[in-house]
């Protein structure tokens, strides 16, 4: 096993070092205290999935409508995560075309067996989606193409590997006795046929309402094995404030379960809405290489009232084995920001540059695009040290992919900002900036003309609605375009220097970008747009650097 281990090693680094660029998403220097710092994987990082193979940890996480998939990060120290690339980055892995808000890649689950890595995913929201498994040998890819399974109902999919090699898969569905509107689900388990690519055998109900204690949104069910128990950990409650974590246990792999009288396991309903850690639940486990256990769930940080503009992120909290059980947080039954780290070497990881310089040919990880981009509308090449965007006819409150690169709000208070080089050419084209939370809740900054003047605006998007908030003209061929947050207040600026600046806006309610408001699932982006507004268009902005930071 030490053999096989090592060589496992070296291929995964090998890989590593392959990767073009490798950047780290959780931009926190190294903590020489030993400390892991919640959430470890800041802004929208949400269902999240662990596995560890000998020393080295990867997490997985949803990212419904935007395009590359399924990103996924590693660690040595369960502290500092690194991002080594994304599950399905090929457009022919992962059609998100006219994807609904908050459709696409639901919750993902990551195993590894016999020298193999499986993620076994949901696709929502697309005619011939719904379940499927991908693999790999190195986790960085390239991994395969959706293997699609007939006749998985359900959302939320995992799998089991048992001693025997056996491979298992675990779905939640509906009881054929539900009403239309009933928010109960049963857990249902069929083996996995990994050569014939199959679900195969008999399905059995594992997990029905009863034994749930009247639970709603019985979903992400996982199974582990230990000390000759099956555990089965579900999330139930919904993904809101009254998300929760429970556990089952038998003897059997296919039940009867009993419950945990502890259960849930794990929740912060009780702590009421102004805790500074909503929303817990949907979580994974893993035993370190020294035999300790920790828990990784997604949990939100509300500021400004209940309101989330980061959308849900990943968490982590230690876990302790009582009479057969599982204690979460022991000692202190909920969530912290800090814990102590002193099973393993610390293991610092490469510290992403504030400022993006696009010197590079290829985008790095933290950049996304809004569903499957079908159209090469951007370039680091065209011009050397920058990345030139396209405008496209597609706007952004639409169902398209228009052209749209942006990155995660990570902080409640930041500043980011872009140098452009953009002159519009008429009234339908804009370029500049979007603070993004979906088609229907968004602020945008750009440049536009209006009568035969160079012009910047600044609008808020509120439930389909938009509002001009403000307008000045600015005739500049190259600016600096700058958003700035202190929690729920955005300010919207602009230099030619990036020394001097001009307010445009100031004290914008951010609370368009909260989860609250927008609902869905995913959280707030700062993205880099251009568009011509449904007209055809030769013209391009060109951004020299992107640059984005904390604040306190």
């Amino acid at each position: 096993m030490k053999i096989i281990q090592m060589k496992y090693t070296l291929i995964v680094l090998a890989g590593i070092l392959a990767c073009s660029t490798i950047h780290a998403q959780n931009k926190v220097a190294p903590n020489k205290e030993h400390f892991i710092t919640n959430p470890i994987l800041k802004g929208f990082y949400p269902d999240p999935s662990i596995c560890r193979v000998g020393e080295d940890y990867y997490i997985v996480n949803s990212s419904f409508e935007f395009y590359p998939g399924l990103p996924i990060f590693h660690s040595r120290d369960l502290a500092n995560w690194e991002q080594i690339g994304y599950v399905l980055n090929r457009p022919e892995q992962l059609n998100l075309d006219s994807m609904r808000v908050s459709g696409g890649l639901y919750a993902p689950t990551i195993r590894y067996h016999n020298d193999t890595f499986y993620v076994i995913n949901t696709c929502v929201g697309r005619p011939g989606g719904g379940n499927f498994y991908v693999y790999a040998t190195n986790p960085a890819g390239p991994w395969s193409n959706p293997i699609w399974l007939k006749d998985a109902p359900g959302i939320d999919p995992s799998l089991f590997f048992d001693d025997d090699g056996k491979a298992y898969y675990t779905g939640n569905g509906r009881p054929a006795d539900n009403t239309p509107d009933s928010k109960k689900r049963h857990i249902w388990l069929q083996e996995l046929d990994l050569k014939s690519q199959k679900l195969v055998g008999e399905r059995s109900i594992i997990l029905v309402e009863g034994a749930m204690h009247d639970a709603s949104n019985a979903e992400s069910p996982h199974l582990y094995k230990k000390d000759g128990y099956y555990y089965l950990m579900i999330a139930e409650g919904g993904t809101g404030d009254n998300h929760s974590v429970t556990i089952f246990r038998s003897k059997t792999i296919r039940g009867l379960y009993e419950s945990d009288r502890k259960n849930p396991i794990l929740t912060h309903r009780n702590l009421g809405k102004n805790y500074p850690i909503a929303c817990t639940g949907h979580a994974d486990l893993v035993e370190t290489q020294n035999g300790q256990w920790w828990m990784v769930l997604l949990g939100v940080r509300p500021y400004g009232g209940f309101h989330y503009n980061l959308g849900r992120e990943t968490f982590i909290a230690p876990i302790i084995w009582e009479d057969g059980w599982p204690i979460a947080c022991p000692g202190e039954g909920k969530v912290l920001f800090k814990y102590p780290q002193n099973q393993f070497a610390y293991a610092p990881v490469k510290i992403h540059p504030e400022k993006n310089e696009f010197n590079a040919d290829t985008l790095s990880y933290e950049w996304n695009f809004l569903r499957t981009p079908r159209k090469q509308f951007w370039s680091l090449t065209e011009r050397k040290g920058y990345l030139r965007i396209h405008l496209l006819p597609e706007v952004i409150s639409d169902l398209v992919s228009p052209a749209f690169i942006g990155r995660r709000q990570q902080d409640t208070s930041f500043t980011a900002s872009c140098k452009m080089s953009f002159t519009p050419k008429s009234a339908s084209e804009s370029a500049g900036l979007n603070l993004f939370m979906n088609k229907d809740f968004y602020l945008s900054f750009q440049k536009t003309l209006r009568n035969g003047k160079e012009v910047l605006v600044v609008t808020k998007r509120f439930n389909g609605k938009e509002t001009e908030i403000a307008a000045k003209e600015y005739s500049r061929n190259n600016l600096i375009l700058g958003v700035y947050a202190k929690g729920q207040d955005y300010g919207f600026r602009v230099s030619s220097d990036n020394i001097h600046w001009t307010t445009i806006a100031d004290k914008v309610d951010g609370r368009t970008l909260s989860r609250t408001n927008a609902g869905g699932f995913t959280g707030a982006f700062i993205a880099m747009y251009a568009t011509s507004s449904g007209q055809s268009s030769s013209n391009y902005a060109d951004f020299d650097w992107f640059s984005y930071s904390e604040t306190k």
